[in-house]
Formats: structure tokens, C-alpha cells, sequence
């Protein structure tokens, strides 16, 4: 099968200033009908994407900062009162930093939720005992994304933020929430919550990445 190309494939990124040549296979030159005037009028017009759009982008301009300060921009920019934050256990240390430093900012409340919270075992949702991390140990909770906007939800938090949760829960749970959600940390146990560092190492010690699976 011919491979599709795409994004990963340019070599000019023309898009970004046009001051190059788009290639053959360039997504911009190829927007079905419609696409394009969709996508302007959401950023430029939709009661509550235009906003985030607006002030993710001025945010962008602001050269210098972290994405913690990047998050409290955006909330302050919502004129968030009451963030929300959906953690890993994994993560809970950096969680309460952050916390604190929401509450030094001026954030009227702070609401913290375990992705643990209501204890389910992971049996109860079909996951077999072999899978669990200490298996035969007794009760392991599951993680409940769904129960971390539900609680959030009823809290009316105005913005949420994720750390750390795990592939898949992080989905569950924006498709749960109904705050704006943005992440904070993408939990990696094995680079230090730096994902980003099995990419730079693609020639050395992880250049299995890049071989096909036997």
C-alpha cells in the first residue's frame, strides 16, 4: 500500500509564512470545500472556542515562559475563579505544587481530584488479576477519569488541567468535562514525566522505536 502523505513528511513548512513553496501532497492545497471558511469561523466566531483560540494565541507571543505560566495566563485570561485539577497518583507530588501555586496567584479555589478516587478495583471493570501491577496483592484501584469530571462538573470548576493521567483516561476525561480542559504534564514513569526524550533519542537508545515490530 502506497504510504499517505502528510504532515510528518513536509520539508518546508510553508504554511507557517509562506515565504517557500507548498509540496505536491500539502494538506493546506488540498481542503476539501467548506473545510477552511469552517475552521475560520469557529476560531474567529464560536461563543467558546474563539475565546481559548484568541488567548492561546496571544499567550504564544509571550516569549519566555514555562507552561505552568502558560496555564495560569489562560485561566486568568477566562477570569477563572475556581481550577480544577484531574492528577495521577503518579504525579500527586507535582499536583500540590501546582495547587499551592494557584492558591499564591489568587485563584479562589483550587479542587484536586485522584485519578483513585472511588476506589473501584480494576476487576470490577474486567481488567483480570494478571494485569494489575501487584497482582494477587488484594484491592488495586483502577483509575476513573469519568468520576474526576463528575465531581469537577459538579464543583463548576471554570477551568480544568491535567497531570499526569494515562493514555486513554486523559480522552475520557475531556470528553467528560464540561470546564475547558488543558494539560499541564504527560506522565512518563520512565524519562521523568519528559516524553519528548524517547524522541531526541531515536538514533541511540531508542532506536527500536524505529524498527518494525517482529
Amino acid at each position: 500500500m502506497e504510504k499517505q502523505l502528510s504532515c510528518a513528511d513536509c520539508g518546508t513548512r510553508n504554511c507557517h509564512r509562506e515565504l517557500k513553496e507548498y509540496p505536491n501532497f500539502c494538506l493546506t492545497t488540498h481542503l476539501q470545500p467548506g473545510e477552511l471558511e469552517k475552521a475560520r469561523d469557529v476560531l474567529a466566531n464560536h461563543p467558546e472556542y474563539a475565546k481559548l483560540a484568541y488567548y492561546a494565541t496571544e499567550i504564544e507571543g509571550m516569549k519566555g515562559l514555562t507552561r505552568v505560566e502558560d496555564t495560569i495566563l489562560l485561566a486568568k485570561r477566562l477570569k477563572a475563579k475556581k481550577i480544577g485539577i484531574a492528577t495521577c497518583i503518579g504525579t500527586h507530588p507535582e499536583a500540590k505544587i501546582f495547587a499551592r501555586i494557584l492558591e499564591a496567584k489568587g485563584f479562589e479555589s483550587v479542587v484536586t481530584v485522584l485519578c483513585k478516587v472511588g476506589s473501584i478495583d480494576k476487576t470490577e471493570i474486567g481488567v483480570p488479576e494478571e494485569f494489575k501491577l501487584l497482582p494477587g496483592k488484594g484491592h488495586e484501584a483502577c483509575c476513573n477519569p469519568v468520576l474526576q469530571t463528575i465531581i469537577l462538573n459538579r464543583e463548576k470548576t471554570d477551568l480544568n488541567v491535567l497531570i499526569g493521567l494515562c493514555a486513554g483516561h486523559d480522552y475520557i476525561f475531556m470528553r467528560h468535562s464540561d470546564a475547558p480542559a488543558t494539560v499541564l504534564l504527560v506522565k512518563d514513569r520512565i524519562l521523568g514525566h519528559n516524553p519528548a526524550a524517547a524522541l531526541y533519542n531515536t538514533t541511540i537508545y531508542y532506536k527500536h522505536l524505529l524498527e518494525p515490530d517482529s
